[in-house]
């Protein structure tokens, strides 16, 4: 670990619908940092970061859970989220909403959890143990924006920050799909305003995933995992999701 981090202090930032649909990625998220050694706090105060609301024509009035965000994560030194989506919106929209320079706001502190670990925390040991098959779903926002992994159509040299720290874990098998970064079909409003089109997107990405042989999909985004195992369930396809870090924190 990066010796300046043993006396910083981390806010854990943890999305509303984790909280309320996936509690068990958030009290992962905090086994796996306090894990590695950092001090970890969670805010009890935090609600929705406002992305919801914004994405669906209301960014005006997202602005007041964005000051109540950037006031109650002020005293910290990282702020990390268990979602690339969520974090993305934070980083990309703070500094326009609150009208503050991208130092001055939360945006500037804020990483996604699999991003602070690989890239900030420098981890090269996790002590878990996972012997299953995995298939690592990439999301839009993971790809694109928070750049946790090479984007297929660039010629660029190929990395995947989540299949690097997977292969820290113990008995773990790791594979990826044939389509690597194509999209689920989830992206929010997307699946409630066009439904059909959505779900014949999750229905192809899972058979890309299930093509691999592995029992798992697992991913940094609850949302798209969520979209999928609807899918999975509805179909008794013989395939499970689960959250990187449940994973990353098995042992724990």
């Amino acid at each position: 670990m990066m010796k300046d981090l043993k006396n910083m202090k981390i806010g854990l930032f943890i999305p509303c619908y984790i909280n309320a649909v996936y509690p068990n990625v958030g009290v992962a998220s905090y086994k796996l940092l306090t894990s590695v050694g950092l001090d970890v706090d969670y805010p009890l105060d935090q609600t929705c970061c406002g992305q919801p609301m914004a994405n669906g024509g209301f960014e005006k009035d997202s602005t007041k859970l964005a000051h109540r965000m950037d006031d109650l994560f002020e005293k910290y030194d990282y702020v990390v989220g268990p979602s690339a989506s969520c974090v993305c919106f934070v980083k990309e929209t703070y500094p326009r909403l609150l009208e503050k320079e991208e130092h001055e706001c939360l945006s500037s502190k804020i990483y996604e959890i699999c991003e602070f670990l690989h890239d900030i925390v420098k981890v090269n040991h996790i002590d878990s143990y996972f012997p299953h098959k995995v298939s690592i779903h990439n999301s839009c926002h993971g790809v694109r924006l928070m750049k946790l992994s090479s984007p297929s159509e660039l010629n660029i040299p190929k990395y995947s920050k989540l299949h690097n720290l997977l292969s820290l874990v113990k008995g773990i098998e790791i594979y990826e799909p044939k389509r690597v970064d194509e999209c689920c079909g989830f992206g929010g409003l997307f699946s409630i305003e066009e439904p059909e089109t959505s779900t014949c997107m999750g229905e192809d990405k899972i058979s890309d995933h299930m093509a691999t042989t592995a029992e798992y999909i697992t991913g940094a985004d609850s949302s798209c995992l969520m979209h999928m195992e609807g899918v999975i369930k509805r179909k008794k396809l013989p395939i499970k999701t689960k959250h990187i870090v449940e994973i990353l924190s098995a042992s724990l």
